[in-house]
This record gives structure tokens, sequence and C-alpha cells, in this order.
């Protein structure tokens, strides 16, 4: 079973390196990179378009917005995911997201076992001829 490729877009260092360890760890995720700005992640998941399968995207940093590299992937390929990892998971913005086209979005501070959840049920469906 190919592991799950995601890239993480969050600002804030010990929260990125703690969900790379945990994702990697419990859910066998390969993170392929991260970014700390809207500027970075988005150019990021364009010039690399067939090296992520999932991206976790924090909604608010310090340089842009995950709302913003939601919208601007809509049209990504049919098997690359994009989740939303905040600590504004309000059911407004849990909206938002969806209608920007976000696959699930989880709450930072009630949800990761969720957030594992689907990563691994994401790995589970993973075809194998993408990797």
């Amino acid at each position: 079973m190919p592991a799950v490729r995601a890239f993480i877009v969050e600002d804030n260092p010990l929260i990125r390196e703690n969900l790379i360890g945990t994702l990697r760890e419990v859910a066998r995720v390969e993170p392929v990179g991260h970014a700390s700005t809207e500027t970075e992640g988005l150019a990021w998941l364009r010039d690399h378009e067939a090296r992520w399968d999932l991206a976790i995207v924090d909604l608010f940093l310090d340089g842009g917005s995950g709302l913003r590299i939601l919208a601007a992937l809509r049209g990504r390929n049919e098997h690359q995911k994009i989740v939303v990892l905040s600590n504004h998971a309000t059911q407004d913005m849990r909206s938002k997201c969806r209608q920007l086209g976000a696959d699930a979005v989880f709450d930072k501070a009630t949800e990761v076992d969720d957030l594992i959840d689907f990563c691994l049920q994401r790995r589970e469906r993973q075809p194998a001829a993408l990797h």
C-alpha cells in the first residue's frame, strides 16, 4: 500500500514539526515538504503537481491565507485532496472552506485524531499507479 505524500502549509514551526512526526509515525504519511506562507505553499504545490497527494493547510498564516490556497487549487487532479487544519474551524468557516474546494476541515485542538483517520483512509484508497 503506497504512502500518502503530504505537503503541509503551517506557519507555527512547533505545530508543523509535531504534525509531521505524528503523521509519519501514526498515519504512515510521507511528508514531502512544507511551507509557512501562502506564497511559498502555493508555489510549491503548483510547481510539484505530481509529487503530492494531500495538502494540509492552516487558514490564518503569518504570510497570507489558506483560503486563497484552497481557491487557487480548485482545479487540482482528482486524486489530490486538500484538508484544512485550523484553530478557527467554526461551522461558517467549515462551510466556506468546502465551498472553496476543501475535502475536509479539522480543528487543531479537538480533531487531530479525525485528521489521522482521514489520512489512513486515503492511504487505503491510494492508487498505486500514481507512485
